[in-house]
């Protein structure tokens, strides 16, 4: 399995594929993120608990649409069904996978809260009255923070990315599918820097319009991991 090291206008060409790949078939893609949504908001309403089965279960559910990429590439049919997918191929990997960016997620909040976030709940929770040296020393600790969890969560972030792919269409255990995952992008972490950069301006622009244009854009986001993927991993042609 070669990792290819691709120009930085990759990072726009995902966007541009991922968009091809929504155009085939933009209503199943619509209803499929749709349902996503909705399962996640399900969750939510599970006190503490349910957020941490939906962290565990994200990397089956993305493996499903990834699944539904490969078959439209092949000439199939994407349907609803393929969200479940993931389920129905090799659901421990990407569960542990799941459990491993969880783990990760509850580290790096603890460490955002040592750095500087256990000043701010002080102030929201117990509702303590401080005055301006003291807000200006909260905001530069709340900086600090953010900063702090920022950079522990995009190597988090890079381990993942290609992850729950190579679990379900190279069958790697987890460990060595997220390590595989962080190389691979930081091989290709200008494209990705791009990607990132572009990412960001057109979500703002999605947003605008009552945010309507995130029905295009977030499916376009899921089928760009999946033609990132294939750009990155050359020999990625393995039967679905």
């Amino acid at each position: 399995m070669e990792v290819r090291q691709v120009d930085a206008k990759q990072g726009w060409q995902w966007i541009v594929t991922g968009f091809v790949i929504f155009r085939e078939v933009p209503l199943t893609w619509i209803l499929l993120c749709a349902t996503l949504l909705l399962i996640a908001a399900t969750l939510a309403l599970v006190p503490v608990v349910g957020q941490f089965v939906f962290t565990l279960l994200s990397p089956v559910f993305l493996a499903g649409l990834m699944i539904g990429c490969k078959t439209l590439e092949q000439g199939g049919k994407l349907e609803i069904a393929h969200l479940l997918a993931g389920f129905r191929s090799t659901p421990v990997p990407l569960i542990t996978i799941g459990g491993i960016y969880l783990v990760g997620q509850v580290l790096i909040l603890g460490v955002f809260m040592l750095v500087g976030g256990n000043v701010l709940m002080d102030l929201l929770i117990e509702g303590k009255r401080v005055d301006e040296t003291e807000l200006k020393n909260v905001s530069g600790d709340m900086l600090s923070a953010s900063l702090v969890a920022l950079l522990l969560s995009i190597p988090l972030m890079m381990a993942a990315w290609f992850a729950p792919l190579l679990a379900i269409f190279k069958g790697l255990p987890a460990l060595d599918a997220m390590r595989i995952s962080f190389f691979a992008c930081l091989k290709n972490i200008v494209a990705f820097q791009i990607y990132g950069v572009i990412l960001i301006a057109l979500t703002v622009i999605a947003a605008m319009p009552y945010g309507l244009g995130l029905f295009i854009l977030i499916p376009t986001l899921f089928a760009s991991i999946y033609a990132s993927y294939r750009d990155i991993f050359t020999d990625a042609d393995e039967p679905g």
